[in-house]
């Protein structure tokens, strides 16, 4: 790779509609997704894993994995990929997240800017359990996992959103509307950085 790839970081609450959005966003721009959660599944389900378990114990305790393991995952898919635009979905959750990314990936990468999906919590909590009554196949869609998951977002993941908002990075998207109706603020979102 010459120039550096491109990235933009996705953050929200658990059901804010992340990875909903992802989808359109890969769609229309372009952009390969990288969910950090779904990386962190995918490991956890590979047989013979050295983190499976670890990662197995984070995810049900809503707590967050240690962020070399998320790093190397998501360098990883990104070599793979070969494409020179990322979404970074649900990452980096914590101030060790990013710390963990500056040392390990910032001087590797562009960070073009934060998508940040503001979205009630009463909203949000809905939708994971829809989705989990749907039979989404995660351990993680549950009333006690949830608590735990909203507890981390609002004390660990609102301060990084907070740090890049300072930067003027923070593009926000009111999540609480129909999936379209979101994606009108997205595509704005993305303006002028289509051939990024």
């Amino acid at each position: 790779m010459t120039s550096k790839p491109g990235i933009v970081f996705v953050l929200g609450a658990p059901g804010s509609g992340k990875g909903t959005q992802c989808e359109k966003i890969v769609d229309k721009f372009g952009f390969v997704h990288l969910s950090a959660g779904d990386l962190l599944r995918e490991e956890r389900n590979t047989p013979g894993s050295q983190y499976g378990a670890l990662i197995e114990g984070h995810i049900t305790g809503g707590t967050i994995v240690p962020v070399e393991i998320t790093c190397s995952l998501l360098e990883k898919a990104m070599i793979k990929s070969g494409s020179s635009k990322f979404l970074i979905d649900g990452f980096p959750r914590n101030q060790n997240n990013l710390d963990g990314w500056n040392s390990q990936m910032g001087a590797k990468v562009n960070l073009l800017f934060v998508l940040f999906f503001e979205c009630p919590q009463e909203v949000c909590t809905d939708r994971c359990l829809q989705r989990g009554a749907a039979g989404s196949g995660r351990s993680d869609d549950n009333p006690e996992s949830l608590a735990k998951r909203f507890d981390t977002y609002i004390n660990a993941t609102m301060p990084i959103v907070d740090h890049y908002r300072a930067q003027d990075l923070v593009r926000t998207v009111l999540a609480n509307r129909s999936p379209d109706e979101v994606f009108v603020d997205v595509c704005e979102a993305f303006d002028g950085i289509k051939e990024a």
